[in-house]
């Protein structure tokens, strides 16, 4: 049954796909179904190597499925041409990865301003939104602070703040405490709870179990099989 919009964020159906390589096909996802409900906060946890990115990005449009379908939004994605592909990640989806991927000499508030370089918003509007989204990091002080000479931690959650800065309906998480000390890491875990509890939907993955305690809703993925 297709999702009602508002009602679900996310939802695959037996989603499967292959990678070609010159030793042949291997096959990363099988027949992967999950469900993710506005408000939800789910984890995914598995080993290195078991398709949790590779689950990600075809959730997030970064990778087309090979078998099954996709919903986002209560929209179905699955066979969009790139450009509404792009319109729906820049709108609908934010997305925080184990690499910062920051700028390192441009400032906090520069990296996050980065979101809006392919959007429509007027320059002001959109600082007034880059500010706003490191203050709800805790990074309003750091906003003029070269990314380079921030902690681990500090890089991340301007990262979470650049993903933010447009507020998503869904907060896609690929090993976001991967690169971070445990001080840093429940930090960052802290910041994703606190989001959920005001109703951003998350969908986080990692081989980390502790942070399965954080998800109202739990997966665990081995061999590119969803449970």
């Amino acid at each position: 049954m297709t999702p009602e919009a508002g009602q679900e964020r996310l939802r695959l159906e037996g989603v499967g796909k292959t990678f070609r390589t010159p030793a042949g096909a291997v096959d990363i996802l099988h027949d992967v179904s999950l469900s993710l409900g506005a408000g939800q906060f789910g984890v995914i946890t598995g080993p290195s190597g078991s398709g949790k990115t590779t689950l990600l990005m075809v959730a997030g449009l970064l990778q087309d499925a090979d078998a099954g379908q996709v919903w986002l939004n209560g929209r179905a994605v699955s066979g969009l041409d790139e450009g509404e592909r792009a319109d729906i990640r820049k709108y609908g989806v934010g997305m925080v990865f184990q690499k910062f991927c920051l700028l390192p000499h441009r400032s906090a508030l520069d990296n996050v301003l980065f979101r809006f370089r392919y959007l429509a918003h007027d320059g002001h509007r959109a600082r007034e939104w880059a500010e706003a989204a490191l203050e709800r990091v805790g990074l309003a002080d750091k906003a003029r602070q070269p990314a380079r000479l921030l902690s681990a931690g500090e890089m991340q959650r301007v990262a979470i703040a650049r993903a933010l800065a447009v507020p998503p309906r869904l907060l896609l998480a690929d090993e976001p405490t991967g690169n971070l000390d445990a001080a840093a890491a429940a930090a960052v875990m802290d910041l994703f709870c606190s989001l959920n509890r005001d109703g951003m939907s998350i969908l986080l993955v990692t081989h980390n179990p502790h942070w399965t305690t954080a998800g109202t809703v739990q997966w665990t993925m081995r061999d590119g099989r969803l449970t």
